[in-house]
């Protein structure tokens, strides 16, 4: 009884909520790691453990074990010292310093900026089917039913609002 509680304090005391039955999982994954590990001497595959689990009637998918252990590995904080002792210091390398976006570079900032401009430039029935095209991810056959006109009228508006914009760009 003292164990049950103890193993539902950690599980339910957790930074992230990850369901009894994925922890279970992860933990006879693991489990199953150790043993092979000591068998071979080697690091086995996620497929050697689904294997080993499915000979002792425990059939899963690969992803599934997969899923499970990343979903107990603890949650890593952006203000985590990656190098140094994260004292104030000013030497230490934070985890939030070794991330980066790289779509919000300079570049994609002013080629979204020439995009803007020269999307202005077409004609607003242009613009509704571009805009439905290619923000809202709809079909040829599905614009020209929405605004009542052939697809073969969509695709050569579209080609030719595609050409405008590629010589704006």
């Amino acid at each position: 009884m003292i164990i049950g509680e103890i193993k539902r304090y950690l599980r339910d005391n957790n930074a992230i909520r990850v369901s009894r039955s994925v922890r279970d999982l992860a933990y006879r994954a693991l489990q199953v790691r150790e043993l092979l590990t000591g068998r071979s001497n080697g690091e086995p595959s996620v497929e050697e453990i689904v294997a080993y689990l499915a000979e002792n009637g425990e059939p899963h998918t690969k992803e599934e074990i997969v899923n499970a252990l990343e979903a107990i590995v603890e949650p890593v904080s952006l203000y985590d010292p990656v190098c140094g002792d994260g004292s104030s210091s000013g030497d230490s390398l934070y985890v939030m310093d070794q991330i980066r976006d790289v779509s919000d570079s300079e570049e994609a900032w002013l080629e979204n900026i020439a995009l803007k401009e020269a999307l202005k430039q077409l004609s607003p029935r242009e613009k509704n089917i571009v805009a439905m095209r290619f923000f809202k991810g709809k079909t040829q056959m599905e614009v020209a039913a929405e605004i009542g006109i052939s697809q073969a009228q969509v695709s050569r508006l579209e080609k030719g609002a595609l050409e405008r914009i590629r010589k704006q760009i």
